[in-house]
Order: C-alpha cells, then sequence, then structure tokens
C-alpha cells in the first residue's frame, strides 16, 4: 500500500487523502463508501464533471457557458473549504474520529 506523504511524515490525514478508495469505490458503484473515503473530494469530481459538460456545451453552441469556475469567490471557498476538511477529519474525538480513512 502507498502511504500518503503526509500521513507518513506527520501521522495525519490530507485533504485528499482516501481519494484513491474514493475512486475505486465510484468504480465499483459503492456511493456510501465513496463518501466515507473522502466526501470533499467527490463533491469537486462531481462540480468538475459539471464543468466538462458545460464545455462541451459551450463548444457545441459557440459560446462559453459560465460554471462555477467563473464566480468571483471560488478560489476563497474551495480553499477554505479543504482547509475545514483537513481540521475537522483529523479532531481527535468523536463524531470526527469516524473521519479517519
Amino acid at each position: 500500500m502507498i502511504l500518503c506523504p503526509i500521513r507518513a511524515w506527520f501521522g495525519i490525514d490530507c485533504p485528499l487523502c482516501g481519494g484513491l478508495r474514493m475512486t475505486g469505490s465510484l468504480l465499483r458503484g459503492d456511493l456510501p463508501a465513496a463518501l466515507h473515503y473522502n466526501a470533499v473530494a467527490l463533491a469537486f469530481l462531481v462540480l468538475c464533471g459539471w464543468s466538462v459538460v458545460a464545455w462541451a456545451v459551450g463548444r457545441r453552441r459557440g459560446a462559453r457557458v459560465r460554471t462555477w469556475q467563473h464566480w468571483r469567490w471560488t478560489p476563497v471557498v474551495s480553499g477554505a473549504v479543504f482547509a475545514v476538511w483537513f481540521v475537522v477529519r483529523n479532531l481527535p474525538f468523536a463524531p470526527f474520529t469516524s473521519l479517519h480513512v
């Protein structure tokens, strides 16, 4: 098993820990397991899928389709969500200990 460098060095889960297991669970159709491994990465994956579809529709129409990437606060909100996820999933007491992977 390949260990995340953050986990190996510091012993904590980084925001993307469990992402590969989340992807494998999605490919098997196991959505609850995917949510358990990394709910934030799953939400980000859905947003990226939305962006690809919007890009394809925009190319077909000949006009750009606005998506979440074009919103003014996207970088700030994305950074805040990942920072909160990083802190919350490493809290050492219940119910947050269930977020460890």
